[in-house]
């Protein structure tokens, strides 16, 4: 695919964002002033005080004396990266790969995405108006190359698209400042008379590397083609990512639903493809008013299959709000695994964490209630009772030591034992009764002890001695007795699990 990018030259950025938040300044000349060496100096002014010649670095009090009406409002610390940013952001509707290129310009390869608007010239057209809609006054260019299409914008006609393999031909006729040059360079070029690219651009290289340096060579063979340059996106690009402008706002939850639809075909029909399946997806909308919609969805194993994953999405469609309208929706699968096809059991149902059906009726669960805790868990290998488990990172994960059936164990352990009072024959016997939590638990079956030493080499401590113990109600628990029988240690004895 031929690479094209779109180099955009907010002229008056501050100005212009000032005079939308404040619609009583657009009629009048005003700039932006910061203080540099203990001096107001102009940083940006609105095209009303250029007509009168006021341009940044101009002192405030000169801009003054040519305009006495002038307004003069101070510049806010930091405000150019915070507009760019929100505009790079706000780009993003018309290409995933958006760059800042500053102090007042942003760059976006476009490079399969002008179809979407109808080719190249309708694209550009609402990129422009968009941004006129919104009070700001945006030059652009469309070319092959960064270094052409950023000249263009700044030096050329406006908003013009430069054709295929073209772009040589149209940057003859700008000024050497268009190539992006130090200066130095241009003083240099100035005063030998050359001021136009064409005026040079014919000359021999090594001529124009002896007088001029590389950096001159470099920045002609960029915006011509013949080197590579490359933009860091605003943005992490997925390699999993599906787009949706959409021709009309959609503002209707069935209207999201058939875009959603439309989404999960496009990225399952991939994935399947290439033998992967979903873990994470995101599904954002971007407003008509610039802001942005998410919700989000995990699934318990990676699975391609396109119905379920709609479901999940379906349960969240409501958090959604679409205002004015949504007039893009972008499916990013930030997450993907593996995904072996799971052939069908035509002559029986399959039982266990192998049926699709029981891990897409966890993912609902926890789409529905994001605060469900679900849980599956493998043995590991350790003997203290709180260590003897950890939590499996997927359902496909498999165990590497067996669980421990010698002896009997809780189906219910408790992550901190807790205190008990016990009433025992002897030392060395089971408890005849306990009380837990206000009530008194008489026991009518009891095995062991069971003895479990503490594993010294992870922490020290007593070991215990365990008893599992049956009430006079059929209910079951797992009890322990910390170290040796003690007359002066009031809490010896612990609960522990219960089992079913």
């Amino acid at each position: 695919m031929k690479k094209r990018f779109a180099s955009l030259w907010f002229r008056h950025l501050k100005t212009d964002w000032m005079a939308i938040g404040h619609p009583q300044l657009r009629g009048i000349p005003f700039v932006l002033a910061i203080s540099t060496h203990g001096k107001l100096i102009v940083n940006a002014s609105n095209h009303l005080a250029e007509q009168e010649g006021i341009y940044p670095g101009l002192a405030i009090a000169d801009a003054k004396a040519f305009l006495p009406s002038l307004k003069v409002i101070n510049e806010r610390p930091g405000l150019t990266e915070k507009l760019l940013q929100s505009i790079a952001h706000w780009c993003i509707r018309y290409t995933p790969v958006v760059a800042i290129d500053p102090p007042e310009g942003m760059i976006l390869d476009i490079s399969g995405c002008a179809h979407l608007w109808g080719g190249e010239e309708s694209y550009l057209k609402h990129i422009v108006s968009r941004f006129k809609q919104h009070g700001y006054d945006v030059q652009t260019c469309i070319a092959d190359t960064i270094g052409a299409a950023w000249a263009i914008a700044r030096f050329g006609k406006e908003n013009s698209i430069v054709k295929t393999d073209r772009q040589f031909d149209a940057l003859l006729t700008l000024p050497a400042q268009a190539l992006r040059l130090e200066a130095a360079v241009l003083a240099r070029l100035q005063s030998l008379g050359l001021k136009t690219i064409g005026s040079f651009a014919a000359m021999p290289r090594t001529a124009l590397r002896r007088r001029f340096g590389n950096h001159l060579l470099l920045r002609l063979d960029q915006a011509i083609g013949h080197e590579d340059e490359f933009i860091v996106s605003i943005k992490p690009i997925f390699p999993y990512e599906e787009r949706l402008p959409c021709l009309e706002p959609i503002r209707t939850a069935d209207g999201i639903e058939l875009a959603l639809q439309q989404l999960l075909h496009a990225i399952c029909k991939r994935l399947i493809g290439e033998g992967k399946g979903v873990r994470e997806a995101v599904l954002q909308c971007h407003r008509v008013d610039g802001k942005i919609e998410q919700i989000n969805i995990g699934t318990n194993r990676a699975t391609a299959h396109e119905q379920h994953l709609f479901q999940l999405f379906a349960l969240k469609i409501a958090q959604i709000e679409p205002a004015l309208g949504i007039e893009l929706f972008i499916l990013e699968v930030p997450k993907v695994e593996e995904a072996d096809p799971v052939q069908e059991n035509l002559w029986g149902n399959r039982i266990g964490l192998d049926n699709p059906m029981v891990t897409e009726l966890l993912d609902r669960l926890k789409s529905r209630d994001p605060s469900c805790d679900i849980s599956r868990y493998l043995p590991a290998a350790h003997y203290w009772p709180e260590r003897s488990m950890k939590t499996a990172n997927s359902v496909q994960e498999v165990a590497t030591v067996d669980w421990q059936t010698e002896r009997p164990r809780p189906t219910r352990l408790l992550s901190i034992p807790e205190p008990i009072l016990v009433t025992a024959p002897i030392p060395d016997y089971p408890p005849l009764l306990f009380r837990y939590k206000g009530e008194v638990y008489t026991i009518k079956k009891a095995d062991g002890p069971e003895r479990i030493e503490r594993e010294w080499w992870i922490d020290k401590g007593e070991h215990r001695d365990y008893y599992a113990v049956e009430d006079e109600k059929g209910q079951r628990f797992w009890l322990y007795r910390s170290g040796h029988y003690d007359d002066s240690l009031p809490n010896q004895w612990f609960l522990h699990g219960f089992f079913a």
